[in-house]
């Protein structure tokens, strides 16, 4: 396996960090990597490193803000703005391996920003997979709670709302620590403009699902209390039947391709990637 480390040019004139893990031979696929809110690629490695072994070139980039890449920690500015670099990005991977299918996968964030890049690459993504995707609001959290971050969204943006508590990602101890003292990794509140920006995309996620056509794999724990599966399983029903392949793994957390159970949630994908 080959790793490389990337700039790619984002919104506004930023240079942002990016990195590939590339066979050493043949290239069956493309698999580019959208990372959720707060983290950043090189969380992925594991998972490139699976997925390489396979045949398959990983491609990931750290979103605005996170990871190496520059901005106000954990402050995407504007969704728009990760949506496009991530677009962008896709299209520079896909470059690289002309005449190769391309996949985008996102987490969490990620997979709310693989999806709606997903809708304006649809003719030239071969498939989306999606893992935990923040594509719902949790309609129990307090309206208070969204009503102050929309408030401190327009006069104070980077003012922290609230965090990722490290015990919800992983079952897995060893997960947990690594996130926990992972210095590339947002510790700190989330800004109200990136809680605002993130709201205001889900809404309109479940209108938008009708118009995916590409062939779509869902990965999701029946135990997120992230990103719970309540909140996102009526914009998976919305995603055309023929299409759309719904995995939902019983007792475990946010993060699948982190869980005990990582083997069967990686082959799972290996197993839908092959023949879609």
């Amino acid at each position: 396996m080959r790793r490389r480390e990337l700039k790619t040019a984002g919104i506004g004139g930023l240079d942002l960090y990016a990195q590939a893990w590339l066979p050493e031979n043949h290239v069956r696929a493309v698999v580019v990597v959208a990372h959720g809110l707060g983290e950043h690629s090189g969380r992925y490695a594991g998972l490139a490193e699976a997925l390489v072994g396979s045949g398959h070139a990983v491609y990931a980039l750290d979103h605005r803000g996170h990871g190496r890449s520059p901005g106000a920690r954990a402050n995407i500015e504007r969704f728009e703005y990760l949506v496009s670099d991530f677009g962008a990005f896709a299209g520079r991977a896909a470059r690289q391996h002309p005449e190769t299918p391309v996949f985008t996968l996102g987490h969490s964030m990620g997979g709310a920003v693989a999806f709606a890049s997903a809708l304006r690459l649809q003719n030239t993504l071969r498939g989306l997979v999606l893992s935990a995707p923040a594509l719902g609001t949790d309609e129990a959290a307090p309206k208070g709670r969204k009503l102050l971050a929309r408030v401190l969204s327009s006069i104070a943006p980077n003012s922290g709302v609230w965090r990722i508590e490290a015990s919800r990602i992983s079952r897995d101890p060893a997960i947990v620590q690594a996130y926990a003292s992972d210095p590339l990794v947002h510790h700190g509140p989330i800004p109200a403009r990136t809680a605002v920006e993130l709201l205001d995309a889900m809404q309109g996620f479940l209108a938008q699902a009708p118009r995916l056509r590409l062939p779509t794999l869902v990965l999701h724990g029946t135990a997120d209390s992230l990103v719970p599966v309540g909140a996102t399983r009526p914009v998976y029903q919305a995603l055309d039947a023929q299409k759309r392949t719904v995995k939902y793994y019983e007792g475990l957390f946010h993060e699948v391709f982190n869980e005990p159970e990582r083997a069967q949630v990686l082959e799972d994908l290996q197993q839908w990637l092959a023949r879609v």
